[in-house]
């Protein structure tokens, strides 16, 4: 499966955490990312699993009890779904562009069936005014070959 990148921005969004805790998750490797222009990109698929295990260890550090409230477990759904959204959408869109690309890569090969035709009935009219050719080529060969030997015999008795 392919990769779907989000900006920082996005991932906040959607994760619902702030931009700190997604950079100390970056510094701490926990998080997939890329930098293209001056603008990071997470990959959410990568770091989903360090985001649940960073809200636990939050939830650890502060109260010394896992009382997981009913707000922590609809932002981890919530989050799941719309990361699970952003995943087919993106298979959505991959899907379509090889689609597209396949049309493209088949009508690129009809076009060159078609060329591919053309030069080879070419080729074949070529071959065959070469024979032609040869065959005229021959022919005057040997009607010269027959006059002069006529010349040669008639000024040689003489």
């Amino acid at each position: 499966m392919s990769e779907t990148w989000m900006s920082v921005e996005e991932y906040s969004s959607v994760t619902g955490l702030d931009s700190r805790s997604i950079d100390d998750l970056i510094s701490h490797g926990k998080l997939s990312v890329k930098v293209e222009n001056n603008q990071t990109y997470i990959d959410p698929l990568k770091g989903a699993n360090s985001v649940v295990k960073a809200e636990v260890k939050e939830l650890v550090q502060t109260g010394g009890n896992i009382t997981v409230g009913p707000q922590f477990v609809e932002k981890t759904i919530g989050t799941i779904l719309n990361l699970h959204e952003k995943v087919l959408d993106a298979k959505d869109e991959t899907i379509e562009s090889v689609k597209s690309e396949n049309l493209f890569l088949k009508e690129a090969l009809s076009s060159l069936q078609e060329l591919y035709e053309e030069d080879r009935n070419t080729i074949e009219t070529l071959t065959q005014q070469l024979k032609l050719s040869q065959k005229e080529v021959e022919f005057m060969r040997r009607k010269y070959k027959l006059m002069w030997n006529k010349v040669v015999d008639e000024y040689g008795d003489k």
